[in-house]
C-alpha cells in the first residue's frame, strides 16, 4: 500500500488557515499562539508516527538443516 500523506504541507496548509483566521479578526494573538501550539505539537505526533511505518520488523528464520536430518518434512533421509 502507497501512503502519500505530506504532514509537512499539512501543517503549512494549517497555518496559512491560521493566520488567515488571525488577519480576519477571529483570533487574538494570544489565540492565534495557543492554536499554532497545537498545530505543531499534532504535526510532531503525525511525524513520530510516519517515521516508524517503513520499518520491516525481522523474521525470525529457522536454523539451518541439513539434508541428513530424520525430519520427514525434508522428503531425504
Amino acid at each position: 500500500m502507497t501512503y502519500n500523506f505530506d504532514a509537512d504541507r499539512w501543517l503549512a496548509r494549517q497555518l496559512d488557515a491560521l493566520g488567515e483566521r488571525r488577519r480576519r479578526g477571529e483570533l487574538d494573538e494570544a489565540g492565534y499562539c495557543r492554536e499554532r501550539e497545537a498545530l505543531e505539537l499534532r504535526h510532531q505526533q503525525m511525524l513520530d508516527r510516519l517515521d516508524g511505518t517503513f520499518q520491516l520488523a525481522l523474521a525470525h528464520s529457522p536454523e539451518p538443516r541439513s539434508c541428513d536430518d530424520d525430519d520427514p518434512g525434508h522428503g531425504r533421509r
